[in-house]
C-alpha cells in the first residue's frame, strides 16, 4: 500500500535530504533517529519506484512508438551531477 503522505518525487527528494542532514548531524536521541531513518527508508522506496515507472516509459516511448530500451546511464542509476 503506498504512502499517501508522500506528494510527489521532489517532496519526497527534498524530505530525505532533510533527514539525510539531521541524522549526519547525529545530535537526536536514538529514538527519534530511529524514526527518522524508517522514514527515509520509506522516502527512498518511493523515489525509486518512481524512477523505475519513469525508466519503463522511456523504454516504450520512442521516435516511431518502437520499444527501445533506455539508455544505458539510466539503467545504470547514474544521475547527472548538480552543481
Amino acid at each position: 500500500m503506498p504512502d499517501t503522505s508522500i506528494k510527489d518525487f521532489e517532496a519526497a527528494i527534498a524530505e530525505l535530504e532533510s533527514i539525510v542532514k539531521k541524522l549526519e548531524e547525529g545530535d537526536l536521541p536514538l529514538e527519534q533517529s530511529l524514526v527518522l531513518y524508517e522514514r527515509g527508508v520509506q522516502l527512498s522506496r518511493f523515489c525509486h519506484a518512481r524512477l523505475e515507472e519513469a525508466e519503463r516509459r522511456i523504454e516504450i516511448l520512442s521516435e516511431r512508438g518502437e520499444m527501445k530500451p533506455a539508455p544505458a546511464s539510466l539503467a545504470a542509476g547514474d544521475e547527472p551531477e548538480r552543481g
